[in-house]
């Protein structure tokens, strides 16, 4: 997990107990899996008995930070910053504990000392730490400085001095001696770091995570849907648990060791039983199961892990449509009138051939004969079967499978 650290960080990370925090955007409601690995930073600080802090930035996030970015943010309103850290805190607490009595974990807002800070006061009292020149060749600043389209506006420009500060405020209300970050962060960290030595005569530290990405190089947390998301909303759990069954072979050992608390000898052995196996994926079920139920319980998992096994032919009885739409919602799919299915219905053989199921209604009375035909999931070898409202899942959904993975999913539409 650990990309690079400043001189000292290791002897102090291994001695006495320490405070360290890690600071979290909140451009939006909720934090992304690619805010897992420095979440996870939290998690081992607060298992080696050190005093984590997660700091969310309600006064920075109004600036934007312009590390890794190729122009300017949308700024936030006071009002969307708080309501976003009221939901990184919920999520947050599936991770660490902020009860426990020994060294609990804390969240604190840098608006609560940014938001009341004096222009005149910030420009004596901290920026005359950092020279201009200095600034300008952090890479952060200097790839938007030599971008002529882009630029950069003196408002992201006073991020790291803000960023600095931060650091400052947490040494002295807190005593907090170190902080992490993202590699991306390596400038806004020193920058920090020089500020409390130059301003307070102290020695802090810094350690920066790498930069997670798969193998094919692709940012990690980003599918052709999109973003996935911690918020059960945004990226729903069943999703959440298939963007981690999906991890590529390759990626799914060094995932392990980044998102789970197993020990190095359980992994190696999970790496070589997925070695000799690589069709039964254990390595992806191992971390699927593990993350999935610390970010949305094991209900969701269970739930999860069920609506995974319907796609391989497991019972679909007690799934509700909300379920099934979203466990299918990738398939062909064909919308049929409700009123079709009323009184006796359609025929099976009929509404095979009519959906594209089958090529004809005789390959559909071939399949059925063959016991090749499910409805939901259920083998149809009868030819003569009729489909009603009675087989539909809350009246709003069919699903056909002809062999073992050929799904179609039937909307059926009220009057």
């Amino acid at each position: 997990m650990l990309h690079d650290a400043t001189e000292g960080a290791s002897e102090a990370f291994a001695g006495e107990p320490l405070t360290a925090y890690i600071g979290f955007d909140p451009t939006a409601p909720s934090l992304h899996v690619g805010s897992l690995l420095p979440i996870m930073g939290l998690v081992h600080l607060q298992r080696a008995g050190h005093h984590p802090i997660a700091l969310v930035g309600g006064g920075t996030g109004l600036i934007g930070d312009p590390s890794g970015k190729t122009e300017e943010r949308q700024l936030l309103t006071r009002e969307v910053a708080e309501e976003n850290q009221a939901g990184i805190r919920r999520q947050l607490e599936q991770f660490l504990d902020f009860d426990v009595s020994a060294n609990p974990a804390r969240l604190v807002n840098n608006l609560d000392w940014l938001g009341d800070l004096r222009a005149l006061d910030f420009l004596r009292d901290v920026g005359k730490h950092f020279s201009v020149n200095a600034l300008i060749r952090k890479e952060t600043v200097r790839r938007r400085v030599e971008d002529e389209d882009a630029g950069i506006s003196y408002t992201e420009f006073s991020y790291i001095l803000l960023q600095a500060y931060d650091f400052l405020e947490l040494y002295d209300r807190m005593g907090c001696r170190g902080q992490l970050g993202g590699s991306d962060q390596w400038g806004n960290i020193t920058s920090g770091i020089d500020l409390v030595r130059r301003a307070r005569g102290a020695k802090v530290y810094g350690a920066v995570f790498p930069l997670v990405t798969t193998r094919s190089g692709t940012k990690f947390g980003k599918t052709e849907e999109g973003t996935v998301w911690l918020d059960p909303k945004r990226t729903s759990p069943f999703r959440f648990y298939q963007f981690w069954l999906n991890i590529e072979d390759e990626d799914a050992g060094r995932y392990l060791r980044y998102f789970s608390l197993r020990s190095r000898l359980e992994i190696e052995a999970i790496e070589a039983s997925a070695a000799e196996r690589p069709q039964a994926r254990e390595a992806q079920r191992a971390l699927a199961e593990e993350v999935t139920e610390r970010v949305h319980g094991i209900g969701a998992l269970e739930r999860a892990r069920a609506a995974t096994g319907v796609l391989f032919g497991g019972e679909i009885e007690g799934m509700g449509a909300e379920e099934i739409e979203e466990v299918f919602r990738d398939v062909p799919s064909s919308t049929v009138p409700s009123d079709d299915l009323a009184g006796e219905g359609r025929g099976m053989v009929e509404l095979l051939a009519e959906l594209g199921v089958t090529r004809s209604r005789g390959e559909a009375r071939r399949a059925m004969e063959q016991g090749g035909i499910y409805l939901n999931n259920r083998r149809v070898t009868a030819t003569d079967r009729r489909v009603t409202l009675d087989d539909s899942v809350e009246g709003r959904f069919l699903v056909l499978r002809k062999g073992k993975k050929s799904y179609h999913l039937v909307r059926l539409l009220g009057p």
